[in-house]
């Protein structure tokens, strides 16, 4: 299968600063070692996602009123940082909310969340409704140290449909099409591609298609497994000077790397007909869906997976992107709090209410048969479109900032951001990169 399946690329937050979410409990806490009855569970605060994960843990307080959780919510980027600290000074919520891969080994190594491997043993009928792939992530040297959940959400090349009417054009069929759009919307005064560049992740996104379509998923995976050099690897030095070809042709909005995706100003210029195209995750869909006007219900919002790279050798029905969601127990939390976030886990987090709840904000459960539910959904066609590519692509990879550990994934997004700002090239980029394979 290639690369490890696996974690979600960030869903990028919106809403805000730091606030209390699910009800319930006697207000937010900032530690879930300590005393206290109730659980503790920290999520990211995106609409429409957040809300399904409020009214979940609301659920869940009410049929539980002598073991709640309380919930408190966070922007993208401020939850990476402080449930890091958190989790070094022993104070991390009950629940660890987040993306598996590289970052949940370190959690692991460190001792700081349970093995749940013989509770699901125990709990088959838990771990069999969900699709087998989303494990990946959840494992670490053979064991489970956490609960895969919420949604499977690829990464989706988004297009606006009137744009493509202004320049008569259709969407690009390969790598060699992007190319030749981009001169022609930056004619008609439309940025080709709109980017969230501060953000760094959503630039990483570009690369991990690149590398796929050049050389499938072997060609990451040489990183992944600490092989020497492997970032030299003449198809990933190509993947990263393409890259950097589309960057001097203008082919992202100006100034897009001042933009941020915890923002949503990426979205905004997509479906404010300033953007022509977006890479972004499956999970912007909802919220275009919810801020973009009529964008959505209007028909004018096309999507497809990305195109293949004229000479490539990657299946093109590969994606990457997310293919669920992880939820850890911290090995610091009470028995009594450790038992709550079992039973959640058992319960409500992926009950038949929370599947139809997530299916009614444009995304696909990681649940069996979750399709079913499609039927009656007026975002239907999308759902059908991302269950198909989640399904039936021969390799989902995990996003690299998450596949890797937590220090090399600083590098990679540090030296991400550079090549993008054209301060390094493509040989550079890999010789820093090559320094902490393996680290």
């Amino acid at each position: 299968m290639g690369l490890p399946l696996g974690a979600a690329l960030a869903a990028c937050g919106s809403s805000g600063p730091t606030q209390t979410g699910a009800g319930g409990g006697t207000g937010a806490t900032s530690g879930g070692g300590g005393g206290g009855g109730g659980a503790t569970y920290w999520y990211l605060s995106t609409q429409p996602q957040e809300g399904v994960r409020t009214r979940t843990v609301e659920r869940f307080n009410k049929a539980n009123p002598n073991g709640k959780i309380t919930g408190t919510t966070f922007q993208n980027d401020a939850y990476k940082t402080k449930i890091k600290t958190a989790i070094g000074a022993g104070q991390a919520p009950t629940i660890i909310w987040g993306w598996g891969g590289g970052g949940l080994r370190s959690y692991v190594q460190a001792g700081q969340v349970d093995d749940l491997t013989s509770w699901f043993d125990q709990n088959a009928a838990v771990k069999d409704r969900l699709f087998p792939s989303s494990f990946g992530a959840a494992t670490i040297d053979g064991k489970i140290y956490a609960m895969p959940c919420e949604t499977m959400q690829p990464i989706v090349l988004y297009y606006d449909k009137r744009a493509f009417d202004k320049i008569g054009a259709q969407p690009p069929q390969s790598w060699g099409d992007i190319m030749d759009l981009v001169p022609k919307f930056n004619a008609k005064g439309i940025a080709p591609f709109s980017l969230g560049g501060q953000s760094r992740w959503t630039n990483m996104m570009w690369l991990e298609f690149l590398f796929d379509r050049l050389g499938g998923p072997e060609v990451f995976q040489a990183v992944f497994d600490g092989e020497k050099d492997a970032w030299n690897n003449p198809i990933a030095i190509d993947a990263l000077g393409k890259m950097q070809e589309l960057i001097k042709a203008d082919g992202f909005v100006k100034g897009f790397s001042s933009i941020t995706a915890d923002s949503n100003a990426d979205q905004a210029l997509l479906y404010t007909g300033k953007a022509a195209m977006m890479l972004h995750g499956g999970w912007t869909y909802g919220s275009m869906s919810t801020d973009g006007g009529d964008f959505v219900s209007g028909g004018n919002l096309g999507y497809m997976n990305f195109p293949p790279i004229d000479g490539g050798k990657g299946d093109p029905g590969n994606t990457v992107g997310n293919p669920g969601q992880y939820m850890s127990i911290s090995s610091k939390a009470t028995p009594e709090q450790k038992e709550i976030a079992k039973k959640f886990f058992s319960t409500e987090l992926m009950s038949d209410q929370s599947v139809k709840e997530w299916v009614s904000t444009g995304a696909v459960p990681i649940v069996k048969g979750a399709d079913a539910q499609f039927a009656g959904s007026k975002d239907k066609a999308f759902l059908d479109f991302v269950y198909g590519i989640a399904v039936n692509a021969k390799s989902f990879a995990q996003s690299w900032d998450q596949a890797l550990s937590p220090t090399a994934a600083e590098v990679l997004l540090d030296n991400i951001a550079k090549l993008f700002q054209m301060s390094i090239s493509p040989q550079q980029f890999a010789t820093n990169m090559n320094a902490v394979i393996g680290k």
